[in-house]
């Protein structure tokens, strides 16, 4: 299945005359003059992540790929091989092989799932609440040829209508960083689990060199939020003690940023000037070009009214998510291993 057009990534989530209302609607939530507030967005998160991915899912799309996640990177390694081998580790640490069943907490249009699927041979079932990015994934799924190890299923991933002790493992990858509550998101997750089961996740967080004090370090953090659906970042501490807290047992936990080599680190797709062909579109250069020609859409009427303000967001951003990675301060891939005794 072909990846959107630059003109498909301005119209085809939304009608065109929702666009510029769920723009409002969505930044808003960051807005303190708007009554924006970290309170309203966890009240609303779900409305809020639904809002911001129907907005950007095509652009993401056209600039990543179908896997909406980061990935450490070795020095000489395509990006795209970054991308499958941070997959694939998560499907080993898991375990996963034939005969399981294995929950994708936040799934996407399916990319990691059909990956690990694949890789595996485990039945995946995305969970996923926006209909847009379910539909896109069933269509993938098709067009790949995996429906028959790749299932989708809306919902909340607060509430997962599956009875207890439902999946043989479960992973998320640089999804739970969506929910509003650590414990309550591990808690769900624990619950859908039968005993003895592993839960494997990749987590957005800031890093101890976060200083709440420094004005440009709350400025990246309140940046990655806004540009990311984020109701607000958790720490690591936070993290890992949620998870005790719910009952897993954590095995294994660290920042897989530090496993990147120095010449390629994790936002390097996102900061390299000129990058390479493939990951062109991602690049400050390239994001810049696709900004130019969604105004110039927008401007004739091709692209409806809000299409350029998506795409201004979006590239606020991807720049503090570089300077989240340059200063140390941020990480997308705090990685855990957990198991439900």
């Amino acid at each position: 299945m072909d990846a959107p057009s630059v003109t498909d990534i301005c119209q085809t989530s939304l009608a065109r005359d929702e666009v510029q209302a769920t723009v409002d609607n969505y930044t808003a939530q960051y807005d303190r003059s708007r009554g924006g507030s970290t309170e309203r967005r966890k009240q609303s998160y779900a409305t809020l992540v639904n809002n911001f991915y129907d907005l950007v899912t095509d652009f993401y799309e056209f600039g990543w790929g179908q896997s909406f996640h980061f990935a450490p990177r070795f020095r000489g390694e395509a990006f795209a091989a970054s991308i499958a081998r941070y997959e694939h580790f998560l499907a080993l640490r898991l375990g996963l092989r034939p005969g399981m069943r294995v929950a994708d907490f936040g799934c996407g249009v399916g990319g990691p799932m059909r990956s690990i699927a694949r890789f595996s041979g485990a039945t995946i079932v995305g969970l996923n609440n926006n209909d847009y990015q379910i539909a896109r994934a069933r269509k993938h799924n098709e067009a790949a040829r995996l429906s028959h190890l790749c299932e989708l299923l809306k919902c909340d991933f607060l509430s997962v209508p599956v009875p207890d002790g439902t999946f043989d493992a479960a992973y998320a990858i640089e999804a739970t960083c969506h929910a509003p509550d650590k414990r309550q998101i591990y808690g769900e997750v624990f619950r859908v689990l039968k005993p003895g089961a592993h839960f494997a996740a990749y987590e957005w967080c800031v890093t101890d060199r976060y200083d709440s004090q420094n004005p440009r370090h709350r400025e990246i953090r309140q940046g990655i939020e806004e540009g990311n659906a984020l109701p607000e970042l958790a720490t690591v501490p936070e993290v890992l003690e949620a998870l005790r807290a719910v009952g897993f047992e954590v095995l294994e936990s660290e920042d897989r940023a530090l496993t990147a080599d120095p010449e390629t680190p994790w936002y390097l797709p996102l900061a390299a000037p000129w990058y390479t062909p493939s990951g062109f579109r991602s690049s400050p250069v390239g994001r810049w070009l696709t900004h130019q020609m969604v105004r110039s859409l927008e401007a004739v009427g091709v692209a409806p009214k809000g299409a350029t303000a998506v795409s201004s967001f979006l590239q606020r951003g991807a720049g503090y998510l570089v300077e989240g990675g340059r200063t140390g301060i941020f990480t997308p891939m705090f990685y855990f291993l957990v198991r439900k005794p």
